[in-house]
Formats: C-alpha cells, sequence, structure tokens
C-alpha cells in the first residue's frame, strides 16, 4: 500500500471513529435530557440507566456510521485538496479512482461492518432495551400509548401457535379493525383461518369479533378447508389482552433479515397482502442498508475533489457532507413510503436512493475526472 494511501485511511479512521463517538455522545444527552423526568419519578437505579442506554449503543452505531464515514472523506480529501495534494496526485497521471482508492475501501469495510452489526447485534438489543424500558424503568405501555393514534398493519405471533394481522388497533378504545388470525398445528400446517370486521376488548378476559368466519382445516388433508362458519357477534377463545397486542408486536428491528424472510413465508397464503407487502419493503430496505454508505461516499467525494477556492475547503466538507445526507435520506424515505404504498415495488422502493446517487456519482466522476 502506498504511503498517500496509509495516510488518507489513518486520517478517515481517525475522524470516523471520533464523529461516531460524538453521535453517540450526543444522542445519549438529548435523550437523558428527554427521559429525565422518567428516571427520577420512576427512581431509577444508575445501573439500570447505564445498561439502557449501552443496549442503544449498536442501533446508534448503525444508524450514524454512514453520516461519519461521509464526513471523515470529505473531510479528508477537502485538506488535501485545500493543500494542493489533490492538485499533485493528478498531475503525476492518477485517475479518480486511484486517488480515492483508500476512501472506497473503508467505506467498503463499514457497509461490511454496519451488516454484522445489524444482523447479529440490533436484534438483541432492541429486544433488551425494550424490556429494560418497560420492565426495570417501568415505563408501562398503557403510560406510553395514552392518547395515542391507532397502529396501523399490527402483526404478531401469538398463543396457540396463531399469526395475528390486524389493520388497525387503537389503544384508546381496544378495538380491532379488519382481523385475520391464522391458527397452525405442531407441524406448521393451516389448523384454523379467522377473519372479522372488528373486534372489541370486553374487559372481561374476552374479545368479541363483529361480521367473523371462521374456517376449520381438515385434520387428515393438511391445508385443505373444511367447516365455514359465519358470525355476526362471536366471543372469541384469544388469551392476547390489549397490553400483549402492543408488547407482542413484532418489530422489523428485532430481527435480522433470515428471521424476517421466514416470518414472511409464514404470512403465504394468508391474504393479508397490504402486511406481505409492507414486510418485503423493511426486508429489501434492511438489505439495502448497509450499501448506503458506500453510494453516499461514491457520490460525495466528486465534489471534495473540485479544485478552486480551496481556503474554506475543509469546512465546506462538513457542509456538503450534511446536504448529501439529508438528500439522501429524503429520497429514502420517499422510496420506502411508495413502495409500501404500492406505487413502487419492494425491490424497487429499497433501492431507489442508491439507484439515484449511484447515477448521480457516475455523472459527477464522468464530467470532471
Amino acid at each position: 500500500m502506498r504511503i498517500l494511501d496509509r495516510y488518507v485511511l489513518k486520517s478517515i479512521a481517525g475522524i470516523f471513529i471520533g464523529t461516531v463517538i460524538c453521535f453517540a455522545f450526543l444522542f445519549i444527552l438529548i435523550d437523558t435530557f428527554g427521559s429525565l423526568q422518567d428516571f427520577i419519578e420512576k427512581k431509577v437505579p444508575l445501573t439500570v440507566i447505564a445498561q439502557y442506554y449501552v443496549s442503544f449503543l449498536p442501533m446508534v452505531i448503525v444508524n450514524t456510521s454512514t453520516m461519519a464515514c461521509l464526513i471523515a472523506v470529505l473531510f479528508t480529501y477537502s485538506s488535501l485538496n485545500g493543500n494542493n495534494e489533490i492538485i499533485a496526485a493528478r498531475a503525476s497521471g492518477m485517475d479518480f479512482w486511484h486517488i480515492t482508492r483508500p476512501a472506497l475501501i473503508f467505506a467498503a469495510l463499514v457497509c461490511a461492518f454496519v451488516f454484522l452489526v445489524n444482523e447479529r447485534f440490533v436484534p438483541q438489543s432492541s429486544i433488551a432495551n425494550q424490556e429494560i424500558r418497560e420492565q426495570q424503568i417501568k415505563i408501562t405501555v398503557a403510560d406510553k400509548d395514552k392518547g395515542r393514534p391507532p397502529i396501523k398493519n399490527l402483526t404478531f405471533y401469538g398463543m396457540k401457535n396463531r399469526l395475528f394481522f390486524v389493520e388497525a388497533f387503537d389503544p384508546n378504545t381496544n378495538e380491532l379493525s379488519r382481523v385475520t388470525i391464522i391458527g397452525h398445528d405442531e407441524h406448521q400446517n393451516l389448523r384454523e383461518k379467522i377473519v372479522a370486521l372488528k373486534g372489541k376488548w370486553t374487559g372481561d378476559i374476552a374479545w368479541k369479533f363483529f361480521n367473523c368466519q371462521i374456517t376449520e382445516y381438515n385434520t387428515n388433508l393438511p391445508n385443505v378447508p373444511g367447516e365455514v362458519k359465519i358470525y355476526q357477534e362471536k366471543l372469541m377463545d384469544i388469551k392476547e389482552t390489549p397490553k400483549d397486542f402492543l408488547r407482542q408486536r413484532m418489530d422489523v428491528t428485532a430481527m435480522n433479515i433470515k428471521q424476517l424472510s421466514a416470518y414472511i413465508n409464514r404470512f403465504s397464503g394468508s391474504g393479508a397482502i397490504k402486511t406481505i407487502n409492507n414486510l418485503e419493503v423493511d426486508l429489501h430496505q434492511k438489505i439495502a442498508f448497509p450499501f448506503r454508505t458506500l453510494v453516499i461516499v461514491l457520490a460525495g467525494l466528486p465534489f471534495a475533489l473540485q479544485t478552486g477556492r480551496r481556503k474554506a475547503a475543509t469546512f465546506a466538507a462538513i457542509g456538503i457532507a450534511v446536504i448529501i445526507g439529508f438528500l439522501y435520506y429524503v429520497l429514502d424515505a420517499v422510496g420506502l413510503a411508495l413502495g409500501k404504498g404500492g406505487a413502487l415495488e419492494p425491490l424497487a422502493a429499497a433501492w431507489l436512493a442508491p439507484a439515484v446517487f449511484l447515477t448521480i456519482a457516475a455523472i459527477a466522476i464522468k464530467k470532471n475526472f
């Protein structure tokens, strides 16, 4: 490895680590001020608070690594540009790819690191964080959800090997809208399918379903529907309470790619098209998520290598990083929203932002180098 490459890598790595630490510190500081009243009222021990924020770290690292890498790369190359080292490198015959090789290598390593942390550590830390908040900090679900708007597209595994699909759940009135429940036996064959227009918690450890259709499946012929019963009103043998619906709902952040893929496969044949579509968007987004670091860095490098007024280049790098990062996150959010709204296929929705920014990077590189 050339001396220049080692120098650039060392600079990028140092700034990257420092930026991630700063982001983590700011996050903890801001969240502490927001949760301080809860900590004081509940008399939460310092050890529990420490565990709570340690469980946040994998999520913070994953979500800040891209911006930290972009800032580190642009800051380093803008500094080189300000010292005329980029001009010297280009005069010696080095092209764009030779000059930016250490940055692209580092960005690729960050992609791999983010993928590993997101798959191995974020799911467990997400669950641990929720458990600490609800059980040890004792901020109850009722406290958190008081006056909350209805929760849309609620899905989770329930008792008796059942899958719940709920279009909307109102935690204020304890009412369910458009409910589908898929029951499986011990061999994962369909046992029953319950569809209801509405469900209401009676307060007597029971749910009352309205306009309900129950399909029993043949035990001798797996997945073959048998008797169908229709009820205008029916009290259901469902042990889950409204509190369970809130606590046990499946969060995609608590699943890795393999788990989410298996979770989607369990929904096949359920008829919950919108829920499946939303989960597929989340799945493709999990796959595309780590690559955004490399894409954003590639899009930002042409700006850092521009020659011209260089006195303020180092400080301008941070501004450029913020603008590029903001535009990427906005486009990514728009793509995911279009995907979950059905306007785009899940694959296209997840890869919209990377595709657009790769195109911008290719145009900028071709035009200037």
